[in-house]
């Protein structure tokens, strides 16, 4: 049995199984899915959010078989995601370094930690790190395209 009939037939399966979800939803009602919510019942609505987590759990694992499968039948791929991975990574090394971890009161009376804060800023200077080069490299190409006519 070829790979995209058992995708075919998985796939069926999971839509008939949403929609019945979906039809039981609707047939109970907003008011009594609220009023049973209000005293912790969520029978209703609690089959079709564990479907859409099956579905992201089998979506995010075929998809990191796939693409490691195709990063190791060559090995170009492998060396090009390698340096880029290495790249990455001493982007939020660079990001680390360059943030500083100062105790923060929040919002709800707790303390963020010193090293709590400094991974948010971490976070943030990796973001605008990668956000810059991003539109740098947008630049450089379209310059590149614009003059190479």
């Amino acid at each position: 049995m070829k790979i995209q009939n058992i995708v075919k037939i998985i796939s069926a399966v999971i839509g008939v199984l949403a929609a019945f979800f979906l039809l039981r939803i609707i047939g109970t009602g907003d008011d009594d899915i609220k009023m049973a919510a209000t005293m912790g019942d969520f029978g209703a609505v609690s089959p079709l959010v564990e479907l859409a987590r099956i579905v992201l759990v089998l979506t995010v694992a075929i998809t990191l078989i796939f693409t490691l499968r195709g990063l190791f039948s060559d090995l170009a791929k492998l060396k090009k995601a390698g340096i880029a991975i290495g790249l990455f990574l001493a982007v939020v090394f660079l990001s680390y370094a360059l943030s500083d971890g100062v105790e923060t009161p929040l919002k709800d009376g707790e303390m963020l930690s010193a090293s709590g804060s400094k991974w948010v800023g971490t976070g943030i200077r990796t973001f605008y790190i990668l956000a810059v080069l991003a539109i740098g490299l947008m630049l450089v190409s379209g310059a590149r395209k614009i003059f190479n006519k």
